[in-house]
């Protein structure tokens, strides 16, 4: 049995501001990929389909190094049951670390292969965070409230990767590039090592806070396949690949996209602010999510907290982007969509998830049939709406797996390799077919989305009801 069963009794505080600091970060870091991309295809005249291996290099490491953790858990039990979440977290950390620190070489021997190697290894340090700290935020308080915790701290993940492409963008494309304007791989030297030493200092925090132990006895250590018994977890897998895929392919191509002459032909100065706005969509929904999710507040507090507070971070992206109101107006239609989208849903995570993603195929068949700023404002009403689906999935596919929660965490982050595969047959497309036609791709993924959050919407409420029934309630 899993120690400090009474996690509803204990103030977690501490330890969440904690974790959700590194949320931050590692957002960041992650959504500084959705620069390189364009970058890097400029510098090394790369096609569509060979400047997403960027993407496929970062999140194949989830997939490698999830794969790795699995089998190991299999063998010989689970390691962070052995060695605890604040081992498991430092080590990606310092792993991660590791990868910004290698852009160095990198960018001084101006190697792609290099460029890709480091993203790899960044990658694999992400992969460990994902595995470890997910759970542990699952872990920090009761069950029922799972999904609005960890909304809260992916909201936070999302800050990270609404200001990387307007801070980042800065870094690579201005403060660090030639005198000249033109490009040149040393402009990512410094900041991935301004980078690894903020991860550092994190892991130093970390290492200096008490956090609770959650880990197993050494004699439950879970060993074997137990966790594929639960048709639920499986599906949440295929589910978290095709999040991952659609939303990392869709941040992915923003710039590529808005540079097109019938979308608006702008160029990447002016679209990295538009694509701050695609990820600060994401980071308004899933503050919303963490109070509409919340089943401890009334319906009437829910709609203030969350009037209040999407007016609040709709300010924070205002005063981060360079646009001006007029220009960014239009995402307060984005918001009352999504306001009315979350009281439909009614705080059920599974409902709810399928609720956006039947809207985000909705976006991105207008993104797709329309030119100009209907096509712009469709695709980037996408990050509002993919804002709860990552912890939403999360949550719904570990549910009531017990001791098998880090194996099954392990499995749903091994999906990840979404992120790796979607983009590249997107750049593929993109490269035959155009930028605007290739987003045929995130159609099929968000709807199949929209068929999982419909399956455990029955499915858990049918394990609930015999799980009271064998309880006598």
């Amino acid at each position: 049995m899993i120690n400090d069963v009474k996690t509803t009794q204990r103030n977690y505080t501490v330890p969440l501001i904690t974790i959700t600091l590194l949320f931050f970060m590692w957002g960041f870091i992650t959504c500084m990929n959705d620069i390189l991309i364009p970058y890097l295809k400029q510098l090394f005249n790369l096609t569509f389909f060979e400047s997403m291996l960027v993407q496929f290099c970062f999140f194949g490491a989830y997939f490698i190094g999830s794969l790795i953790y699995f089998l190991i858990s299999m063998i010989g039990g689970d390691p962070i049951n052995k060695v605890g979440y604040k081992k498991g977290i430092l080590f990606g950390i310092f792993l991660a670390a590791f990868g910004c620190i290698l852009f160095y070489p990198a960018a001084t021997f101006s190697s792609y292969g290099l460029f890709l190697g480091a993203l790899f290894v960044l990658g694999l340090g992400f992969t460990v965070l994902q595995i470890t700290a997910n759970a542990y935020v699952s872990l920090l308080g009761s069950e029922e409230s799972a999904s609005s915790r960890l909304n809260m701290t992916q909201a936070f993940n999302a800050f990270g990767t609404t200001i990387a492409p307007v801070l980042g963008g800065h870094l690579i494309f201005e403060l660090f590039s030639d005198a000249d304007g033109s490009f040149s791989a040393v402009a990512t030297r410094i900041p991935y090592l301004i980078f690894a030493g903020i991860l550092l200092l994190v892991a130093l925090l970390i290492s200096q806070v008490k956090l609770p132990s959650f880990q197993t006895n050494e004699e439950e250590a879970v060993k074997g396949l137990g966790a594929l018994q639960y048709p639920h977890l499986l599906f949440g897998v295929f589910a978290m690949f095709c999040y991952v895929g659609g939303e990392v392919a869709t941040g992915s191509f923003i710039i590529s996209f808005l540079e097109q002459p019938q979308i608006m032909n702008f160029n990447e100065s002016v679209s990295k602010n538009y694509l701050a706005l695609y990820w600060g969509g994401a980071m308004i929904g899933r503050f919303l999510g963490a109070i509409s999710l919340n089943q401890s507040i009334s319906q009437v507090k829910k709609a203030i907290y969350m009037l209040g507070t999407a007016i609040a971070v709709f300010l924070v992206i205002f005063a981060i982007v360079d646009l001006t109101f007029a220009q960014i107006s239009f995402f307060l239609v984005f918001i009352a969509l999504n306001f009315a989208a979350f009281f439909v849903g009614k705080a059920a995570p599974a409902r709810t998830l399928s609720i956006f993603a039947f809207i985000n195929v909705f976006l991105l068949i207008s993104a797709m049939m329309n030119q100009g700023e209907l096509a712009m404002y469709s695709i980037l009403g996408i990050g509002i709406f993919n804002s709860i689906m990552f912890s939403n999935i999360y949550t719904l596919a570990i549910s009531g797996l017990g001791k098998y929660t880090s194996q099954g965490s392990s499995l749903v982050v091994m999906a990840i390799l979404g992120g790796a595969i979607v983009p590249v047959f997107q750049g593929y497309l993109a490269d035959s077919f155009g930028v605007q036609k290739s987003f045929i791709i995130p159609v099929f993924c968000y709807a199949f989305i929209l068929i999982f959050g419909a399956y455990c919407t029955k499915y858990l409420s049918h394990v609930k009801q015999d799980a009271d029934a064998k309880s006598g309630h």
